[in-house]
């Protein structure tokens, strides 16, 4: 990869998603890199911003023997020593990189709830996002580009285009779409499959351009916890916990999932639901309108952001848009609604605002270029 490439990256990283100022301290965190060159360009990055980098390397082959191994004490050890460091930081970078992005297949869904809740729980939802500024990315590999069905060489091309799009253009493009949600009471979806209701009053909206996620492009509230009714069909493949669900399927009464199926998961999707009383939930419902990234790749922080689609995340809910859901669980479900994925129909207070993944009202049409 070019150098240049790589220090544009850490500069949107350092200066627009994490703004660090002087005298911060900022955790770096990366998993299974194939290469050490943009944590050195984030540190140097951030010290020369006159702040103080801290370095943590992890690998996913360690965390699966972690894993397999798990005990409550054990777990809640990590849990603390990690949310110790966590709670000194002002802002966090997250790369994540994978050889093998079903690494954790294997590991018996028990013993992952044990590293959810004594870990992830408190060291992230618990102080990472309330309590940081942060952004998490993916970082281009081989196993990523053979998921997206591209040469590696391509994908790299593509990945950094995606990931140091014009962020200021895409936050100014989305202020008309965030205004119309915040005046927004009722919500209706449908689509092969779908057809959903909810409210998203009083919630308030998040437009997001590169503040937490890159890529990014997503503009997000969430539904009144106990209003979601009627059924959804995901046409996105997710990978999950190790394990790749496909054409996931809920029926919500009163705000709860009543009902969950994914084919020869559905055990296993039950267990993720039954991980204690908020996974039933929805904590986050967002519009994805970068049109750059354009079909799934079995990656949450890609797919989520497809032109034309939406997430409709059970679990907890972020604290920028809370509507008091808790629950260990956080995953972003994705249904594409542009004609080759089978289309769909967004209503705001019963007016089509979205059809077939194209905004329709006139100052939401600069969501469309590249659509």
């Amino acid at each position: 990869m070019a150098d240049s490439r790589i220090s544009q990256l850490a500069k949107v990283l350092v200066e627009h998603s994490c703004q660090v100022k002087s005298g911060q301290k900022v955790m770096i965190e990366a998993f299974d890199l194939p290469s050490t060159e943009l944590i050195s360009r984030l540190v140097d990055s951030v010290a020369g911003r006159g702040a103080i980098p801290v370095v943590s390397l992890k690998s996913n082959e360690v965390l699966r023997s972690q894993y397999l191994n798990a005990t409550e004490e054990a777990m809640t050890l990590q849990g603390e020593l990690e949310s110790h460091a966590m709670s000194q930081m002002d802002a966090y970078i997250g790369i994540r990189g994978t050889a093998n992005s079903n690494e954790f297949a294997d590991v018996p869904a028990d013993k992952m709830q044990l590293s959810q809740k004594h870990w992830w729980k408190p060291v992230h939802i618990g102080i990472r996002v309330p309590q940081t500024r942060w952004v998490v990315l993916r970082y281009p590999t081989s196993s990523m580009a053979q998921a997206a069905n591209m040469s590696t060489s391509a994908f790299e091309d593509y990945f950094f285009d995606v990931c140091t799009a014009d962020y200021a253009q895409m936050s100014e493009n989305q202020k008309p779409l965030a205004d119309l949600m915040d005046k927004t009471k009722d919500v209706r979806i449908t689509a092969p499959g779908t057809d959903l209701s909810f409210s998203i009053e009083g919630l308030p909206v998040i437009p997001c351009a590169g503040e937490c996620n890159i890529p990014d492009g997503e503009v997000f509230t969430a539904p009144v916890k106990e209003s979601v009714n009627g059924t959804i069909q995901y046409n996105t493949g997710s990978c999950y916990q190790g394990t790749v669900f496909e054409n996931i399927k809920f029926e919500f009464k009163d705000g709860k999932i009543v009902h969950a199926e994914s084919g020869s998961e559905t055990d296993t999707l039950n267990g993720i639901l039954d991980s204690d009383e908020g996974a039933r939930y929805i904590g986050e419902w967002s519009l994805g309108c970068n049109n750059a990234v354009k079909r799934p790749m079995l990656d949450t922080l890609f797919d989520e952001k497809i032109g034309g689609s939406f997430h409709l995340t059970p679990g907890n809910a972020y604290d920028e848009a809370d509507n008091g859901n808790r629950s260990q669980v956080h995953w972003d479900l994705v249904l594409i609604q542009t004609p080759e994925y089978g289309g769909g129909e967004i209503f705001f207070d019963g007016e089509l605002i979205r059809k077939d993944g194209r905004f329709l009202p006139e100052n939401l049409q600069p969501l469309n270029i590249g659509l």
